[in-house]
Order: structure tokens, then C-alpha cells, then sequence
């Protein structure tokens, strides 16, 4: 993908969050013809909060091509269609020894929904062995708009979620292994128009490195991946037209990543071949943004 050539036209207004892929045009880029499965999660069971599309979807496509039995959460009603089409993608990638992947609605922002989540994932499974914490919503405006039913949502989604999955998921997970956490660029550079969001962002660093800390005589790992700026619903869903038509231009590689091209952070993190060594980290494909992180 060449340098300064990604801009993106005006989207359908989307007035809910997190977006809906399907009316993206053009749809986010959730696979790569160039990306070769090695059998890294051969007989895992991995779930990803918030799958159904952007980066979730790519991460549950990669995750099923190495091998993967994968589980994914999505927001019942309003991201159904995305949901049938990761599901169906998923039926496509998954190897043949893998079990059939499971969609499943829920609000992440609150627990006993997140215990419900854990335990049909077991009952159907037996296990997990990969948890990836990605849902997420943002919305632009300045501290004088941030209202507290506003503030409240967002941390809930944002960061609740992660600490709600990981407290009932590590009742399940075994020596080996990975919670995954989504952070932002946004946590290491600030972004004033997502105030909120930035925060939760923030916060999810910072429960990554203490919980990697809390968990490691458990032979578990943590970390994250904080993408730079992505093509996702997320995006559709909150910018105005000119901003999206420039989205991505002001990081040093000149355009927006691709949910393809940050998928394989959370493969890498997830397969114990490949970083055994490495908890309380956080990835940054962020198209060389240098945040010293």
C-alpha cells in the first residue's frame, strides 16, 4: 500500500456507536492475500469483545486461520449484520480440526453480562485461552460537552470491559495463556478532540502493565496493541466528512492503516512460540508515530 494515496470519500452518516461496517464504502480490509498461516494457535480457544468488525473482525480471521476456535462478542440489533458477515468469514478461515465459531450479544459495560459472555464461551468450549479486549466507542467534543452519562458510557465500554472479561476469563485460563488488550496511539500522544476517549485509553495501559504484573505466577500474559489511525466503523461513526477525507494524513506514513495490517500484532502476542518472553508490553503499528512506549 502506497504512502499518501489513502484518503477516504464522505460516508453515510452514522449516528450510533461503534459504527456499522457494512455501510462503509469502501469496507475496511480485514485479510491480506499476502499473509501466510503457520498453525501458530493450533487447538486454542481464543474470544475477541467487539469482533464483528474492524479490527476485531481481522483479528478473528487471523486467529481462525492459525488454527484458532474463536468466540466474538457484538451490540445485539445494531451490529447483527456485521455479526452474520464475521461469522460467516469465520466458517471460511477456520482449519479443520477447529470447532465452529460462536457470535454473542452483549453490553460489555456492565458485569454480570460479561460473566454470562465467559461462561457460554466455556460451556461451548471448555476453555479459553486468548482473550482479546477490544470494544470501544468515542465521540469528538470538548470537556464542557462531555456530560457524566456520557463520561460513564465510555469508561465503560472503554476500560470496565477489559476488567470485567479478564476477572471471569482467568477463572478459565491456564498456564500458557494471553489477554490482549486494545489501547490507542491516542494514550501516548493525546488527542484533543477525543478527550474521554483518551482517557480509557490511557487507563488500558496502565491495567495492562499491572495486570501482566498480578497474573504472571500464573504463567498468563498481558499486553496490548495500541493502533495508529484505522479504517474501522469507529471512525465513520464519529468524524465529520472533511475529517474523514483527511483521516490518516497526518501520520508520518501519510495514511490510515488497514485492520489486516494490525491483526497479526495480536497473533503474535497471542502464540506462545513467538513471545513466551514478552507480558506488559504494548505493540504500536501506528504507521510511525514515534511515542517512546
Amino acid at each position: 500500500m502506497a504512502s499518501g494515496q489513502q484518503q477516504f470519500p464522505p460516508q453515510n452518516k452514522q449516528y450510533s456507536q461503534p459504527g456499522k461496517e457494512y455501510l462503509m464504502d469502501p469496507r475496511p480490509q480485514f485479510a491480506s492475500q499476502d499473509y501466510t498461516p503457520s498453525n501458530k494457535l493450533h487447538g486454542k480457544v481464543a474470544l475477541v469483545t467487539g469482533g464483528d468488525s474492524g479490527i476485531g473482525r481481522a483479528v478473528c480471521n487471523y486467529f481462525a486461520l492459525e488454527g484458532a476456535t474463536v468466540a466474538f462478542t457484538y451490540m445485539k440489533g445494531q451490529e447483527d449484520i456485521d455479526a452474520e458477515e464475521t461469522l460467516e468469514i469465520l466458517r471460511k478461515a477456520k482449519t479443520p480440526d477447529a470447532k465452529d465459531p460462536m457470535a454473542t450479544a452483549a453490553d460489555l459495560g456492565f458485569e454480570e453480562n460479561c460473566k454470562r459472555v465467559v461462561d457460554e464461551v466455556v460451556k461451548a468450549y471448555g476453555k479459553i485461552d486468548v482473550l482479546v479486549n477490544n470494544p470501544a466507542e468515542q465521540y469528538e467534543g470538548s470537556i464542557e460537552e462531555i456530560s457524566e452519562q456520557r463520561l460513564e458510557r465510555v469508561f465503560r465500554i472503554n476500560i470496565f470491559s477489559h476488567f470485567y472479561m479478564s476477572k471471569y476469563a482467568l477463572k478459565h485460563m491456564k498456564e500458557g495463556s494471553s489477554i490482549i488488550n486494545t489501547t490507542s496511539v491516542n494514550a501516548y500522544v493525546g488527542n484533543a478532540k477525543l478527550l474521554d476517549y483518551t482517557a480509557t485509553k490511557g487507563a488500558i495501559v496502565a491495567f495492562t502493565r499491572a495486570l501482566a504484573l498480578q497474573v504472571l505466577d500464573k504463567g498468563i500474559r498481558v499486553n496490548g496493541v495500541a493502533p495508529g489511525p484505522i479504517w474501522t466503523p469507529l471512525i465513520a461513526a464519529t468524524f465529520t466528512e472533511e475529517e474523514i477525507t483527511q483521516f490518516g494524513l497526518d501520520v508520518p506514513m501519510k495514511r490510515a492503516g488497514q485492520p489486516f495490517e494490525v491483526a497479526p500484532c495480536y497473533v503474535f502476542l497471542a502464540c506462545n512460540n513467538c513471545s513466551s518472553y514478552i507480558s506488559g508490553q504494548v505493540l504500536h503499528p501506528n504507521g510511525c508515530y514515534i511515542v517512546n512506549g
